[in-house]
């Protein structure tokens, strides 16, 4: 490292957000970007500490200090090679990514880490803008067909993988553009669509075939992509939502996430009404709304609903609200729990912590209000936590719409899962270990949330390269692959 003591001389600075007045009026990404030179100051930070921890931190265990010393000497392009090696799409993870890596920063024991995430973000938008990033054909084919089933972050990043191989890829897609969750379940004002379309483009160049509007298990039969293809790689993420089963759960008004989220992704993208949303518009106008569920999908759904014109927004948590800073001691460098407040929060929204929702009422079929009472928990004779109501505790939310967000239960077994008769594990999860992610059918595979359930989309990134080399072993007895 040239500059040792840059953690001590230089302070943290991390990219800034427009003001909340100006960004709730636009679907676009509202991140402002750092100058380069500032850019190459925080790079200078990373402290050369002899176990870097940050490298166990990320998911897809990115070359952290190495890209940062390349940073700090002004070698963009070298860095991005190296951000490059571990990483299909930096760019993604660059502007979604939770970042645990900084959380096992060891300057994060002080709370000031390097700010790694940004400093990703901002190696491959220079890329792209320099013309760096470019298709990597293969120098021969092998003559192998692998069809991926499912084209979110793991899908894309198996896919390309593959083809890079010199294998013949077809990725097919059940919606009508490629993505999946990156298209449709993640807001524009956090990650624009344009940059899947860009990665698009360089993948057709090295190969992949692109095959949208057809469902596997409906539309096209597993045993017609077993016959056609030399290996099968699902990919089609954890689908399944946890749903309120409460008294009056079939009042209009009650939607899951995905059914709010996926129709705006779709106006924004430039379709009309009646193909955006064919079930029927759902929209938070002029609504008192509660989102039910703490995460980062309530956390999309309060600033869609903002964005939208609600006139207050409310997100409940069942379980307790988190200490809002974490002990250290206990934690680093493993991601802790504690309280984190999203740009969608600092937008407007009130949160509540340790809240049951008993029942939903409402009038001439609409939801109205939500019934709620405050839980708390306590330690039983096992050890285990459990959940009890505090007698007297009852209130009741103005609800116009509600909005679930508890997270996802697994894969859709109908159709795909059915027709493939791969085994399941304890949760639901197609079974397949991380050794060789084989599934009890031969010549299926499976990566990503389908395999190990709902995740970040740097795992995902991560399953996809890991399964495509092994494909690659599975059908060459070896790969010159990255694992």
């Amino acid at each position: 490292m040239g500059l040792p003591t840059g953690f001590l001389e230089i302070e943290r600075k991390d990219r800034p957000y427009e003001k909340v007045e100006a960004r709730l009026k636009t679907w676009k990404e509202f991140i402002l970007p750092l100058p380069s030179a500032e850019m190459r100051r925080q790079a200078a930070r990373c402290m050369d500490c002899g176990v870097p921890f940050c490298h166990n931190g990320c998911p897809v265990n990115n070359q952290i200090p190495d890209w940062n010393e390349l940073v700090r000497r002004d070698r963009w392009r070298d860095a991005l090679e190296v951000l490059h090696s571990t990483n299909n799409f930096p760019e993604f993870t660059g502007r979604i990514c939770p970042a645990p890596c900084e959380a096992a920063c060891t300057l994060n024991i002080d709370d000031n880490p390097v700010t790694i995430k940004s400093i990703e973000c901002a190696i491959v938008d220079r890329g792209w803008q320099e013309g760096w990033v470019q298709p990597l054909v293969p120098a021969k084919k092998t003559g192998k067909r692998v069809a991926v089933v499912g084209s979110g972050p793991a899908g894309l990043a198996c896919s390309q993988q593959l083809a890079r191989a010199g294998h013949a890829v077809t990725l097919f897609e059940k919606a009508d553009r490629i993505g999946g969750l990156l298209r449709y379940g993640i807001p524009d004002f956090k990650m624009e669509k344009h940059l899947i379309d860009r990665r698009m483009r360089q993948m057709t160049a090295e190969g992949v075939e692109f095959r949208t509007g057809v469902e596997v298990g409906a539309t096209l039969s597993v045993k017609s992509l077993l016959e056609g293809y030399d290996a099968v790689a699902l990919t089609g993420g954890a689908e399944w939502p946890r749903d309120l089963e409460v008294p009056g759960r079939e009042l209009d008004g009650i939607h899951f996430a995905m059914d709010f989220l996926v129709p705006q992704n779709k106006r924004v993208a430039g379709d009309d009404e009646a193909r955006a949303a064919p079930r029927g518009t759902i929209s938070a106008k002029g609504k008192h709304v509660i989102v039910i569920g703490g995460g980062d999908t309530g956390s999309d759904c309060v600033g869609t609903s903002n964005r939208q014109g609600a006139l207050s927004v409310t997100q409940l948590e069942v379980m307790p609200q988190p200490p809002e800073k974490e002990n250290k001691a206990l934690t680093w460098p493993d991601w802790p729990l504690k309280l984190r407040t999203s740009s969608s929060h600092e937008e407007g929204v009130e949160r509540d912590f340790a809240v049951l929702t008993r029942r939903a009422v409402g009038s001439n079929g609409k939801v109205e209000a939500l019934e709620c009472v405050r839980v708390e928990w306590v330690k039983g004779a096992d050890g285990r936590m459990a959940m009890a109501e505090v007698p007297g505790s009852t209130f009741r939310l103005e609800a116009g719409l509600v909005l679930l967000a508890m997270g996802f239960l697994g894969p859709v077994r109908p159709g795909l899962l059915e027709q493939t008769g791969v085994a399941l594990d304890a949760r639901g999860n197609v079974a397949a270990t991380v050794q060789d992610y084989k599934t009890s059918v031969p010549r299926v595979f499976a990566a990503g949330d389908m395999r190990r359930g709902q995740s970040l989309v740097v795992w995902a990134i991560r399953e996809g390269r890991q399964c495509a080399r092994a494909i690659d072993i599975e059908l060459m007895g070896q790969s010159a692959l990255p694992r």
